[in-house]
């Protein structure tokens, strides 16, 4: 077994982060779908992105050692549609 990456997630809704550890062999797509869990943030996981220094990470299915994640890298979970400012 390999070790566990840890990394740093953002999720913009709740502005909270959480510190995950995930085998390189996991999805990136579960990265998001964990952090928006742990920050209570309702809602379908498909209307979000993550972000991995200001670039989407938009293939989910490509494992988090293959995506190029480094230990504690800081990654961003946020809405995929802008939201108006009132």
């Amino acid at each position: 077994m390999t070790d566990a990456l840890p990394l740093r997630v953002t999720v913009e809704d709740a502005w909270d982060e959480v510190l995950l550890e995930l085998a390189p062999e996991t999805p990136v797509g579960e990265i998001k779908r964990q952090a928006l869990v742990r920050t209570r943030v309702k809602g379908d996981p498909a209307q979000y992105v993550l972000k991995y220094r200001g670039a989407e990470l938009s293939d989910e299915s490509q494992t988090v050692a293959a995506s190029g994640l480094v230990p504690n890298g800081a990654l961003i979970v946020m809405a995929r549609r802008r939201r108006p400012v009132r």
